[in-house]
């Protein structure tokens, strides 16, 4: 296991969440700062929990978010196939195998008598368990005799493998992350490896997996933690090199309590999936982080700094700096807070590095209708109002007056910039834009001259011009205004104006 080899195993039970993107360019970043390769493998095992079109979405996802796998189902590699329910063979062989070691048996337990059981502890206040205390009482093939068990096969008796926990035994631990841990395996279950559908459970066929694909660092979420003593003493039973494991600290809902979930996007106001998903039951369409705007690099490089801090605390980097920087090392113990407002911040600092004709190109590709507005005029509005947009979209609804005049005026900046000499200022003004060329420099100057001419300050000027041309107190500078609607639109908009506040 000398080169660095890591897994994105997502089970395709929904979309794929803001955790699981994270978990997936943690392994990507890894994977690619050690020169190694990243595979990504679906655990479709859980057929009841399965959802039509999850794995699509979950490579679409990946794709977007430009964290490409170099072994997938899709894509194939050398240790395919990369879907669980494809491996049943591998599993059925090495679940022989272990049943060949003390480290497993078979168990014919029904849900009834176990439920019963459960009843019969619960009725003494003791909480019931599958362990090394009870497992001599139970019908399993160690409490039956060979000649029992045997009969209960050929009569093709449902039946479990579960892994035989070993009695009072301290099992030294690692993590990456964490440091060093220990945990006495009598604190731990004997856990069910292969369901009496024949078909492995996680615990057993990710450790299986991780094998046969040389998987060489396991990065999973901290939820998993509480399984590492016994996936440790799996890949011991089966007397197989363990890989090293890194576990990621969760993603904090935005108050700082609690796991990052859908509901709390829901009562915020902000994606948890990359994408869009709809799902194939209800129809019920979640948003995503894509359909909301968010420009991918700028997705990555906030999803990416939720647990990990780079050299100098830089906030803005490309994925290729990313890649040099990435140390496991680094990466945070403690939850990382999700904020909504630094999501958006990330997305205006990248909006402000794209160019104006790739603002153009997502513009265009949006579902903005833009049949009023051609490329031509949309390049000039570009770079004056990119520099206030969150999203791409904002650049043509914040500056929509630049397409459209205003069909009313607000009453506050009203009340502020309209007096009863404005309107004769604006005409004699509008007078003067009919021979004045409409390039903003030269616009800029007559409105001064103007001005002093009258022995005006410049606001009794601008801020009523302003109003007639955008129906508020808001915008770029008045000359840029100008000159992109030019001088038929600009005079029929003062006009306007004018008999609006007769």
């Amino acid at each position: 296991m000398e080169k660095v080899r890591v897994r994105f195993a997502p089970s395709p039970t929904g979309p794929l969440h803001l955790g699981g993107v994270r978990t997936a360019l943690y392994d990507y970043l890894f994977a690619k700062n050690q020169g190694g390769e990243f595979v990504l493998r679906i655990e479709d095992t859980d057929t009841a929990r399965y959802v039509e079109g999850a794995e699509e979405y979950i490579e679409e996802a990946l794709e977007w978010c430009g964290i490409i796998p170099d072994e997938s189902p899709k894509k194939g590699g050398k240790f395919a196939p990369y879907r669980q329910s494809e491996r049943r063979d591998i599993y059925d062989r090495y679940t022989e195998q272990i049943l060949k070691t003390d480290y497993a048996y078979i168990a014919f337990d029904t849900p009834e008598e176990l439920d019963a059981i459960r009843a019969e502890f619960e009725a003494k206040g003791d909480v019931f368990s599958y362990d090394n205390k009870t497992r001599n009482r139970l019908r399993n093939s160690l409490t039956l005799s060979e000649e029992e068990v045997q009969r209960l096969l050929d009569e093709k008796t449902p039946y479990v493998v579960r892994f035989k926990m070993p009695v009072d035994r301290v099992l030294n631990l690692e993590d990456i992350i964490r440091g060093k841990s220990s945990v006495n395996t009598n604190t731990l279950d004997d856990k069910v490896l292969v369901k009496n559908d024949g078909m492995p459970t996680y615990h057993f066929a990710n450790i299986i997996d991780d094998h046969e694909m040389e998987i060489s660092h396991v990065i999973r979420g901290e939820e998993w933690l509480p399984s590492l003593g016994l996936h440790t003493l799996l890949y011991e039973a089966m007397q197989w090199e363990a890989p090293q494991f890194a576990h990621l600290s969760l993603i904090l809902k935005p108050e700082g309590k609690g796991k990052l979930s859908k509901r709390d996007g829901d009562k915020f106001g902000f994606p948890v999936f990359p994408l869009d998903f709809k799902d194939p039951e209800t129809g019920v369409v979640s948003k995503g982080y894509r359909e909301n705007g968010y420009l991918p690099d700028a997705f990555i490089n906030m999803v990416a700094l939720l647990g990990w801090s780079p050299a100098d605390d830089k906030e803005i980097l490309p994925v290729e700096e990313m890649i040099k920087e990435f140390d496991l090392h680094k990466v945070h113990k403690a939850g990382a807070r999700f904020s909504k407002e630094k999501a958006e911040w990330f997305n205006h600092q990248y909006i402000q590095m794209k160019s104006d004709e790739e603002l153009l190109e997502m513009l265009k590709n949006s579902d903005l209708d833009l049949s009023n507005a051609s490329d031509e005029k949309l390049l000039k509005v570009i770079p004056l109002m990119k520099e206030r947009a969150t999203f791409p979209k904002d650049i043509y609804e914040n500056g929509k007056f630049f397409f459209e005049a205003p069909t009313s005026y607000d009453e506050k900046a009203s009340k502020k910039a309209w007096n009863d000499e404005t309107s004769a200022i604006l005409g004699e003004l509008s007078t003067i834009f009919e021979s004045t060329d409409f390039v903003a420099e030269t616009l800029k100057q007559a409105m001064h001259d103007f001005a002093e001419s009258k022995g005006l300050g410049m606001g009794k000027v601008m801020m009523p011009l302003r109003l007639s041309l955008v129906g508020e107190l808001k915008g770029p500078d008045v000359p840029d205004i100008l000159e992109i609607i030019g001088k038929e639109e600009s005079t029929s908009r003062i006009s306007n104006a004018i008999n609006n506040f007769k």
